[in-house]
């Protein structure tokens, strides 16, 4: 088998070879959500898996978010594998209670005795103009709360090869994927390749300022920084990946080295991810920075509904190369 063969193919793409994968390696692991059967996903992720797995590994459920996920995590202290599928975050809400207060919890509150091996996959994020009903990016919320495994989605590979690293935990993993890149298309591993979900990506190599982002800023950054390469700015691009607990070790070298840092994110800017990174930072290598860390974050509204309202509520590629100059004083 040639594990060094990659494929060009759409994040939906990707996030469905992983699901059937998972599938196939372990009798153990089922999907539960709305719509991922007959329907097959509402972002077409599942199309096809219940005609090849079955009603028993592919279930459709009622519309209660706090009833499946409930089931999943029983499920999984049962000795099984779920994977939770919650349509939006911004549903993930009616299951806080018992994502919070069980899942992240049991394991403390047992003495030890018991572990909640569940996976609970959320997309977020905007895209295809869905308002304020399903598009806002609630990482931060999640990434506050111990007891959780927080990642982020944000390539091709990460797609293809996170969900299977993290049904191999005994804790509660929550997968955040992106609506606004199902059709976007990029190389993923031809083959499953095991994805350390402990541990930031360093994208993009650069010596003059550090991008640390994740998710659907992922790719932007990436194209930001290939555009000013060609005029003379070297920018290193970080995908957190990990945002509970934070590879801090990555973020901290790459300061080390640019002496810059430029947080990107979709998330509003108050009590953000980036909020955190930037208190990090400061905290631990303040001492190697040339300039102040700067972010660049999601307008603090309701998502908007028309396109260009959509587009401009979110730091986008022109806007990341916009302030980059402007930190390094270029043009």
């Amino acid at each position: 088998m040639d594990n060094s063969k990659t494929d060009r193919i759409t994040y939906r793409e990707a996030l469905k070879q992983a699901m059937r994968e998972a599938l196939l390696r372990d009798d153990r692991v089922f999907l539960l959500g709305e719509d991922v059967g007959r329907y097959g996903g509402s972002f077409a992720v599942t199309k096809g898996l219940l005609q090849e797995f079955g009603p028993e590994r592919i279930m459709d459920v009622p519309l209660s978010e706090s009833g499946f996920v409930g089931a999943g995590i029983g499920a999984a202290l049962s000795g099984l594998r779920p994977v939770v599928e919650v349509m939006t975050v911004n549903f993930s809400l009616l299951a806080m209670d018992q994502i919070v207060n069980n899942a992240a919890t049991l394991l403390y509150m047992s003495g030890g005795q018991l572990n909640v091996p569940v996976v609970i996959r959320m997309s977020t994020g905007l895209g295809r103009q869905l308002a304020a009903q399903h598009s806002h990016s609630w990482e931060p919320l999640y990434a506050h709360i111990p007891g959780l495994i927080v990642l982020s989605a944000g390539t091709h590979t990460d797609a293809r090869g996170m969900l299977l690293t993290a049904l191999q935990s005994p804790d509660p993993v929550i997968i955040f994927e992106y609506t606004a890149m199902m059709n976007l298309e990029g190389i993923s591993p031809g083959h499953p390749a095991t994805v350390n979900i402990t541990k930031a990506g360093i994208v993009k190599e650069g010596k003059d300022i550090s991008i640390i982002t994740y998710g659907a800023g992922v790719y932007k950054s990436l194209d930001a920084a290939n555009e000013l390469s060609g005029s003379g700015i070297d920018a290193e691009v970080i995908d957190l990946r990990v945002l509970r607990p934070m590879d801090l070790e990555t973020i901290f070298n790459s300061v080390k080295k640019t002496h810059r840092a430029l947080l990107v994110e979709d998330a509003w800017g108050s009590v953000n991810i980036g909020a955190e990174v930037s208190a990090r930072i400061m905290e631990n290598v303040f001492y190697d920075l040339d300039a102040p860390v700067q972010r660049l974050c999601g307008a603090e509204v309701p998502m908007p509904y028309p396109k260009h309202l959509e587009d401009a509520s979110v730091p986008q590629k022109g806007d990341i190369v916009v302030k980059l100059k402007k930190m390094l004083q270029h043009g």
